[in-house]
């Protein structure tokens, strides 16, 4: 019996906790998000042009290297 009030408090803790936690986060402003979707948008396209590139080039080499032997 000790041990279920135990636990109950506990879960009450938790939720008590959680509450008051959720209370400190500070939400971006709508501009902040968008800038930073923004961001990350043209980092991932940076990013897949240089893999692209990188593809490319490799694949030419090695067309290139199996028509010398």
């Amino acid at each position: 019996m000790a041990d279920k009030v135990k636990k109950e408090s506990k879960i009450g803790k938790f939720f008590k906790d959680y509450k008051s936690e959720f209370k400190k986060i500070v939400w971006p402003e709508k501009n902040d998000t968008l800038r930073q979707s923004g961001v990350v948008v043209a980092a991932i396209v940076v990013v897949g042009v240089a893999v692209f590139l990188l593809d490319t080039g490799f694949s030419k080499l090695f067309q290139w290297l199996s028509t010398l032997v």
